[in-house]
């Protein structure tokens, strides 16, 4: 097998990994509270069947989109995308092992730039090029759900993509995740945000989760 295989075959196993929703899932409403620092807002989330979503009762409207940026990333992580249709174009390459045991795949061709690294089947590194931004994240943690794995604590940093400089500061996350009849939903994130010398902090809480319908067996 060409290394360029071995590399493609190594991340495609950790990316099918990934835990996603089927195609029977129902979508869930859920109340959010969402606390920054000091202060403390409420409302309601649903994300439907095809993960799109709502975000209601928040009357803050900063607070509002807040919120909805963690719906939203919430939800398109749990999207089912096969493989090939999302890097289908893509060449792989094999890079270093670091110290971690973490193997180091190179993208070339439609995501040129992009880069990964890959541990015990999980990808515990992605730097992805996003218009003129790009991002890296970390992964140190994960929960194991039988149906493939789920980060719990990683960070995140953005970088101008022509300049390298910094596009905020470094953010440190921590996710919990329920099972509600039958699916991993999540239940509250973390945020730890460090810019020019100062930490904030920011939760997210869900409960009282419900699917929309039974799922389908």
């Amino acid at each position: 097998m060409t290394e360029p295989m071995e590399a493609r075959e190594l991340f495609r196993s950790a990316y099918e990994n990934r835990y996603t929703w089927d195609s029977n899932f129902p979508g869930y409403t859920a109340d959010v509270t969402y606390r920054v620092d000091d202060r403390q807002y409420t409302g309601k989330i649903r994300i439907n069947q095809d993960c799109t979503f709502d975000v209601t009762d928040v009357e803050d409207e900063e607070a509002k989109k807040a919120i909805q940026g963690q719906v939203w990333e919430t939800a398109i992580h749990r999207v089912r995308r096969a493989f090939e249709e999302t890097h289908g174009k893509n060449v792989f390459t094999l890079g270093k092992t670091d110290d971690a045991g973490a193997v180091e795949v190179f993208v070339e061709g439609k995501s040129m730039g992009d880069r990964y690294k890959v541990k015990a089947n999980e990808i515990t590194l992605v730097h992805r090029h996003i218009r003129d931004v790009v991002v890296t994240i970390n992964t140190y943690s994960s929960h194991e759900t039988g149906e493939g794995y789920l980060s719990h604590r990683y960070d995140s940093v953005y970088t101008d993509a022509a300049t390298g400089e910094s596009k905020g500061g470094k953010s440190d996350f921590e996710d919990t995740y329920e099972k509600v009849d039958g699916y991993y939903v999540m239940t509250q994130r973390i945020i730890r945000t460090e810019e020019t010398g100062k930490v904030s902090t920011s939760e997210f809480a869900f409960s009282n989760v419900k699917l929309l319908q039974p799922a389908l067996v």
